[in-house]
């Protein structure tokens, strides 16, 4: 059965050129209405421009599809309402939320600006919370919504010269992660894309040789999944790079389980450190809870 988008409204924000561009027009070749956000500024996010986003409405329409642009800048609370707004006031509903948008400020962190930081952490973080913010309670209301986060690669395994972006890509991923469970009773899923693509902010960070086959809308089919009402799951981090898909975990070693009820000292971890990091008896992340749990009633330190 095809998936399809039709009735349903998206904002897809950074959309002008790239991976955006490319989640736009594959939700809109599939039915959806989108509002096609980008102030249309250089990688760094200095300057506007008006012509990326009209240019991406004008091809989506010329395909038969309908889109509306919006120029905001989703790094201020202002821009990301009137994102919104854009959407409800042209269509008069919110059901999809793309968060794409990004610059790239790099530099060593000796050498980094704290304001590189910090513009780079509003556009990315603040950006994607602003904008989460303002279509909360339209989806909350409607008891439906699809939301999807960007986070990267240079935040799980990291980059040499992107703290601020490495930083902000993790952070979204925390934020997900709460608000899959404020979510969980009113029909929203929210998800994050760790993407790799060839676009303006990568094109000098790929090798040659792989770069012609790194295309982004390679990519748009996994965003568009987590976007469809097909989409049950939440919380979750999906890969996507050259065709290839998966699923991105955190996990935890075993470790070693010491008597709280007896002192730990620093000689005792120590001794054990190799056994602390060995991961080759791996658990996903969250299940060492349960077990320690297990484990203290086990030892008949709590009851069962």
């Amino acid at each position: 059965m095809a998936i399809r988008f039709d009735d349903r409204v998206a904002i897809v924000t950074g959309a002008g050129a790239g991976l955006g561009e490319q989640h736009a027009k594959l939700l809109a070749s599939r039915g959806a209405k989108v509002v096609v956000n980008d102030p249309g500024g250089a990688v760094d996010g200095r300057g506007t421009a008006a012509s990326p986003a009209d240019r991406v409405v004008s091809e989506i329409k010329a395909a038969g599809g309908e889109a509306v642009a919006n120029y905001d800048s989703v790094a201020t609370w202002a821009g990301a309402q009137n994102i919104v707004k854009t959407a409800m006031d042209t269509w008069g509903k919110l059901d999809i939320l793309v968060n794409n948008a990004g610059i790239l400020r790099d530099k060593s962190f000796n050498n980094m600006d704290m304001e590189d930081f910090e513009v780079v952490m509003q556009v990315h973080l603040m950006g994607t919370v602003y904008c989460t913010k303002a279509a909360w309670q339209i989806m909350r209301s409607q008891r439906y919504g699809r939301i999807v986060v960007t986070t990267s690669g240079s935040g799980t395994v990291g980059n040499f010269g992107q703290a601020n972006y490495g930083a902000a890509k993790m952070a979204v991923n925390g934020f997900i992660n709460v608000l899959r469970h404020e979510g969980q009773n009113y029909n929203i899923k929210l998800n994050a894309i760790s993407p790799s693509a060839r676009t303006r902010m990568t094109e000098n960070l790929i090798p040659p040789e792989v770069a012609e086959w790194m295309k982004p809308e390679l990519v748009s089919p996994i965003v568009a999944y987590m976007c469809s009402e097909q989409c049950e799951f939440s919380g979750e981090i999906l890969g996507a790079n050259a065709g290839h898909f998966r699923r991105v975990k955190y996990i935890e070693s075993e470790g070693v389980y010491f008597d709280p009820a007896e002192p730990v000292t620093l000689d005792m971890v120590g001794d054990r450190i190799s056994e602390i990091m060995d991961l080759t008896k791996s658990i996903e992340h969250g299940m060492s809870s349960r077990r320690l749990r297990e484990r203290l009633v086990a030892m008949g330190r709590i009851p069962a």
